[in-house]
């Protein structure tokens, strides 16, 4: 007698799967059987491979669980034409158990049903609870700071040799790269330099000369603007608008270079990256920044100096006069030498993190924020130690 089909015994159950998703795979469908004595079989057939499954996967899911629902049913599944993980899967998901115990499969897929009556015998995982995660949140930073740091001092020491190299022969040094580099970083930045020490210059200055006003003391309004803005305001102020500018400029150009696979290309055909990309960023700021500097200086005590004779009637004269017998030399050494120490601080971060940068955009948009943000706390932390350490330095107590 001729096997009646399953489909009819069971409600609404399609014959087959349909939406073939390739014209070269078969699309898997289940074939009913229901034999004369009322035992029922289930004949799958096709390809349950995951290309095959995708386009047609809600309704295969819902017709396997039909099936599935009636567990004296045998299974063959010796007529399929090609069966991957995820076919597997998805019949032993149906089944709700490790396998049918009714199943006829194939020796070369019962490999894939072990694989997964293996997993899910596997112990779970232990539950991470949340005061677990805040315990180990400390450990984690730790070993990021430690590869931080440990990059770091192979970035520096490989800088200091390529340094020693490039002093032994000044005629293999990458003076293009070098002016290429001081004319974005320095030449560049004047303008943004000028205007913010401008009215950083003005500000202080008329806030400065409204409480000298009251005790009488407008003289000593060029003291405050000279000492405050060549020993402290003008270095720092230039630092941090650099490392905002131009050292996220840097990370970023390697960080773009990185996704390129320029980095990798220059790798391959032996040309120092160091020496070619990171030591002349760091040549070029630690020239720029000093210079940069005594501009900003300049600019800063040019807007001091118009507030001031707005606001207490000082000349530009007497300002200009008083102002080298107010702040010793000193301060202007000081200043342009923390300028010199900012400047290779700045780069070299920038090139740590744009180096670090993975091949993707959202490692590129953090590594440049954490450039920045790294780049200014290191400045402002230098310029404390500096302040402390040359506190006996161009200060008349």
């Amino acid at each position: 007698m001729s096997p009646r089909p399953l489909s009819s015994l069971l409600p609404a159950a399609p014959e087959r799967a349909v939406n073939a998703p390739d014209a070269g795979l078969e699309p898997p469908r289940l074939v009913y059987h229901a034999a004369a004595d009322g035992a029922r079989s289930i004949e799958v057939h096709g390809s349950w491979s995951l290309a095959a499954l995708q386009p047609c996967l809600s309704e295969l899911q819902a017709e396997l669980e039909r099936a599935a629902a009636d567990a004296s049913a045998a299974w063959d599944l010796r007529p399929v034409a090609h069966l991957d993980h995820a076919g597997a899967a998805l019949l032993w998901h149906a089944w709700g158990r490790p396998r049918s115990p009714r199943a006829a499969v194939k020796s070369e897929h019962e490999s894939f049903f072990r694989r997964l009556v293996s997993a899910a015998d596997a112990p779970a995982l232990p539950r991470i609870r949340h005061w677990q995660r805040l315990a180990w949140l400390p450990a984690a930073w730790a070993v990021r700071i430690y590869a931080h740091v440990l990059d770091l001092v192979m970035l520096t020491g490989a800088l200091v040799l390529d340094f020693i190299a490039l002093a032994r022969h000044p005629s293999r040094a990458p003076w293009r790269e070098i002016s290429a580099n001081l004319y974005r970083t320095g030449a560049q930045a004047l303008g943004i330099t000028a205007l913010v020490g401008f009215l950083i210059g003005v500000v202080l200055s008329f806030l400065s000369s409204n409480q000298l006003k009251n005790f009488g003391a407008d003289v000593y309004i060029v003291n405050i603007l000279g000492v405050s803005i060549i020993r402290e305001l003008g270095p720092v102020l230039a630092a941090i608008l650099v490392a905002g500018r131009s050292g996220s400029s840097m990370t970023a150009q390697l960080g773009v270079m990185r996704v390129t696979q320029e980095l990798d290309a220059m790798s391959v055909m032996g040309i120092p990256q160091i020496s070619r990309l990171v030591l002349p960023k760091v040549i070029a700021l630690a020239l720029g920044l000093p210079l940069l500097i005594l501009w900003t200086d300049a600019v800063a005590l040019l807007g001091g100096m118009v507030a001031a004779h707005a606001e207490l009637g000082l000349s530009y004269g007497y300002f200009i006069e008083a102002l080298p017998g107010a702040v010793p030399i000193a301060n202007l050494y000081l200043g342009i030498g923390k300028g010199a120490v900012f400047g290779v601080l700045i780069a070299v971060l920038a090139c740590h993190y744009g180096l670090r940068i993975r091949p993707n955009t959202e490692s590129l948009g953090s590594g440049t924020t954490s450039s920045v943000v790294t780049a200014i706390t290191i400045v402002i932390l230098v310029d404390a130690v500096f302040a402390i350490a040359f506190r006996n330095v161009g200060l008349a107590f």
